[in-house]
């Protein structure tokens, strides 16, 4: 069992993303955290590697592998890639983003 709450859990992700991406990267591609539900964290493959013949392989011996590493051994990674086993649930965690100054003054508040 994984012992940190969702949103423990999302924030850790976040902030080792750009090292854990640093493979996908080098092949024209990104990754972007979507959520995280019971301890799954739900991902996308962008770029080059959305898509791409090999993405169910860089998630599970890339991302996975050094996510595993570096916060806990037991975690599960899914690329969400629009087919029904990749889907993501209703109800993840990811923080709601603040509105900045720059976006009102461009909605004309």
């Amino acid at each position: 069992m994984i012992p940190f709450s969702d949103e423990e859990l999302y924030y850790a992700v976040k902030n080792i993303l750009p090292k854990v991406s640093s493979y996908v990267n080098s092949h024209g591609g990104d990754i972007t955290l979507l959520g995280v539900k019971d301890g799954v964290i739900y991902i996308e493959l962008i770029g080059t590697c959305h898509g791409c013949s090999m993405s169910l392989m860089t998630t599970n011996m890339v991302v996975r592998r050094e996510l595993r590493k570096l916060i806990h051994p037991e975690l599960f990674v899914i690329n969400v890639d629009g087919t029904p086993e990749n889907g993501m649930p209703d109800n993840v965690f990811r923080p709601v983003e603040k509105e900045t100054n720059k976006s009102k003054e461009e909605k004309g508040l």
